[in-house]
């Protein structure tokens, strides 16, 4: 009988594309291309703010001065730039959302992995300390743990990775329990393979989708979060994010005072964003469901034919005999 190659039968396991195909696919979708380059040029922005801009937190005695041709965006009730500010207030915020995403992806799908992949004593210890953080209300706790522990970035993506993890956690525990009795895995344990090499080099490459979109909504949430706490005056306000960005706005009355300049690009750009992301979100289900993939193919195999996207005529047709 000839040999077979483990790793070979593992790659074969699922049609989930691999990180290398997941890419190149992604960077041929239109969703992801958009969402990709509209990520890339706020983390461009944020990078080379130092570079591009003035110090956010100087005092340039105009306040709430409307955007002109010195200052693009205006300014803000203290006399600061709102530009500047709005750059600077993506470094922190991308910093946090992007730090607490890789956080979530890495406790996550080590715990999912080792309950779905181990069972036994090993799964029910940890499907229950993830099914305790999965009933704590998220918004309730995020507020309580950011209001008691010091103020800052790093307590606000501390808070993020404790309310945000288990629910990553229990999707990999599902889909890893759907693979454990695969016949790759069979093999790869025939074969003498560690625990660790069959769930990180056989089970994981086929959750290579479920991955990525935990990542980006992992991401997504954080980016809100964190914007929603520091707005409701939970962060520390003295650093420059989008969140203190609004609750400095907020606390100005900016609507009131109608500097709507103050608000607008801070909150366009959480909307870009956040935007963004989910178009990335929406091209990897794409990439990676074969039934969306028929479904196009069929709705423009409907079209070819005439038909109306409304259905107006008549597919079937029923006669009394």
């Amino acid at each position: 009988m000839p040999e077979t190659d483990d790793s070979a039968v593992g790659h074969q396991a699922s049609s989930t594309p691999k990180p290398r195909g997941l890419l190149r696919q992604l960077l041929q979708n239109k969703k992801a291309t958009f969402g990709f380059a509209i990520v890339a040029v706020f983390v461009a922005l944020a990078l080379l703010a130092p570079f591009v801009v003035r110090d956010p937190s100087a005092f340039l005695s105009v306040p709430l001065a409307p955007p002109s041709t010195e200052y693009w965006l205006g300014t803000t009730g203290q006399g600061q730039d709102v530009f500047a500010q709005t750059l600077y207030g993506a470094r922190t915020s991308l910093w946090v959302g992007f730090a607490v995403g890789v956080a979530v992806i890495v406790i996550g799908t080590g715990i999912g992995l080792a309950a779905g992949y181990f069972g036994g004593t090993v799964d029910d210890v940890l499907t229950t300390l993830i099914n305790v953080f999965l009933i704590m209300p998220g918004l309730p706790l995020a507020v309580v743990l950011a209001a008691y522990l010091p103020a800052g970035p790093l307590t606000l993506a501390f808070v993020m990775i404790v309310t945000s993890w288990s629910w990553h956690a229990r999707v990999v525990r599902a889909q890893t329990l759907s693979l454990r009795h695969k016949d790759f895995v069979n093999a790869a344990i025939v074969g003498g393979e560690s625990h660790v090499r069959i769930m990180f080099l056989e089970l994981l490459p086929n959750m290579t989708s479920l991955i990525a979109s935990g990542f980006i909504g992992a991401t997504v949430y954080a980016i809100g979060a964190q914007v929603g706490l520091e707005f409701l005056g939970l962060g520390d306000v003295s650093v420059v994010s989008w969140g203190t960005n609004l609750y400095w706005a907020a606390n100005n009355q900016a609507l009131l005072t109608e500097s709507w300049w103050t608000i607008v690009p801070t909150g366009l750009a959480i909307a870009l964003v956040g935007f963004s992301l989910v178009m990335i979100n929406f091209a990897i289900d794409e990439v990676t469901n074969p039934r969306l993939k028929a479904e196009r193919s069929w709705v423009a195999a409907v079209k070819a034919a005439g038909i109306a996207p409304g259905f107006s005529t008549p597919v079937i047709r029923r006669r009394d005999a």
